[in-house]
């Protein structure tokens, strides 16, 4: 038979020859378990969280993108003074010599306009993405167990509230100023949907440029190169068939073109589904092309 086992407790010479007591180490993990058995009762539970979903992660980005408004309002400063000074300087400049005075124009420039305003605006997408690998942040969501493309889902979520600000704020304007859509209110919705559609399908482009381009200055400079000639080469302004053979050619295979006829057709209630169907062939490709080459890049980085 074996001995019995002492667990009582032992003294041992301390620095200057003192006793000390040293509690025993027990069965349980009792006060004089390791560091290290404690730390993991600690932070082994019977539970573990689940993962969040696609949907659910994409919406925490989202609702990021709207906090940061909400610390820094001057962010909408782009969606609603850039879009009231568009409309009233076009409507003024140009209405009295195309139209013969601005209430006759703002009913076929109000529709261009809008979709001028919030496709120029896309492009803030993009800095929003460089500044926060600038910042280190992204190194952040890379290390998080949540679907990939989410933080770039989210980017463009809550972008999606600010094209929608803009077009109802150039909306507001123009209804002060005579505007007055055929199509009534469903049209309108309808219309301003299409656009936010289609604008969260471009502003891929963006994301792209912003992994891709080292500053956000370098960033809204590509943008602006490309902003500009697919707006104002288009039929925002004025009609396609008063431009040069040439040029038309250019303006009859532009996205913003089909964009914008399509927009305008909704809100005058005069839609037509090869315009609309085109608007949402591109708003496809443009993500399944763009929304690839981001993820790649962001995979990446």
């Amino acid at each position: 038979m074996s001995a019995p086992t002492d667990t009582r407790e032992t003294t041992a010479p301390g620095p200057a020859g003192a006793a000390t007591d040293t509690p025993a180490v027990g069965a349980n993990g009792a006060e004089g378990a390791p560091a290290t058995d404690r730390l993991r009762e600690l932070l082994i539970t019977e539970d573990r969280p689940p993962r969040p979903s696609p949907f659910s992660a994409s919406l925490a980005f989202g609702w990021r993108a709207m906090l940061k408004i909400k610390h820094i309002p001057e962010q909408l400063i782009d969606v609603t003074a850039f879009p009231i000074m568009m409309t009233l300087m076009f409507t003024y400049l140009f209405g009295g010599a195309l139209a013969g005075s601005a209430s006759e124009y703002i009913q076929f420039l109000l529709p261009g306009i809008m979709a001028m305003s919030v496709v120029m605006t896309t492009m803030y997408t993009g800095v929003a993405v460089n500044n926060d690998i600038e910042k280190g942040v992204f190194d952040r969501f890379r290390t998080l167990a949540i679907w990939r493309p989410a933080p770039m889902v989210g980017y463009l979520l809550g972008d999606a509230f600010r094209y929608t600000a803009a077009s109802v704020v150039i909306l507001v304007v123009g209804l002060i100023l005579g505007f007055r859509p055929a199509g009534g209110p469903i049209g309108v919705v309808a219309g301003i949907a299409l656009l936010v559609g289609f604008s969260f399908a471009f502003s891929w482009i963006w994301t792209m440029f912003g992994l891709m381009l080292r500053s956000e200055k370098s960033v809204m400079g590509v943008s602006m190169m490309v902003l500009f000639p697919l707006t104002f080469l288009s039929n925002i302004l004025v009609e396609p068939e008063t431009m040069p053979g040439w040029l038309q050619a250019f303006v009859n295979v532009n996205p913003v073109t089909h964009l914008v006829e399509a927009v305008r057709g909704l809100m005058h209630g005069e839609a037509a589904m090869g315009d609309i169907s085109w608007v949402f062939i591109a708003s496809a490709g443009l993500i399944a092309v763009f929304g690839t080459l981001t993820m790649r890049l962001y995979n990446r980085k």
